[in-house]
C-alpha cells in the first residue's frame, strides 16, 4: 500500500486545481541514480498503465508500475513547509539508507 499525508494530499489537489489538470492521478516511481543508488520519481499524469497497482486516499489517486512498486511498497507521502521551501517527503520502509537530501535512497 502507498498512503499520504494530508498535506500531501492538499498539495497535490491545490496543484491539480491550479493547472486544470482534472482527472489526472499521481505516479510514484523509483529510478536508479541519486546519492545512494535510486531516486523517486513522483508526477502528475492522465494515464493508468493496464499493470499499475492503484491507491485512493483523500480524494487522491496514487498510482505505481509493479517494478518500482517493489521498492515503495508501504511509503507514505508527506509534504513540509519549511525554511528552505516546500518539499515532497517520502517515507519508506524498505530503505536501508538514504542521503540527506531526502529524495535518493538504497533498498
Amino acid at each position: 500500500m502507498i498512503t499520504m499525508t494530508s498535506s500531501a494530499s492538499e498539495q497535490i489537489r491545490n496543484m491539480m486545481a491550479d493547472n486544470g489538470l482534472t482527472g489526472h492521478v499521481v505516479r510514484l516511481g523509483v529510478t536508479a541514480g541519486g546519492c545512494s543508488g535510486y531516486s523517486y520519481v513522483l508526477d502528475i499524469v492522465d494515464q493508468i498503465h493496464n499493470n499499475d497497482r492503484i491507491f485512493e486516499g483523500q480524494g487522491v489517486r496514487i498510482v505505481c508500475d509493479p517494478k518500482s512498486y517493489l521498492y515503495v511498497k508501504g511509503t507514505e507521502i508527506d509534504y513540509e513547509n519549511s525554511i528552505m521551501g516546500g518539499g515532497f517527503k517520502f517515507g519508506n520502509p524498505n530503505v536501508k539508507r538514504s542521503c540527506g537530501c531526502g529524495t535518493s535512497f538504497q533498498a
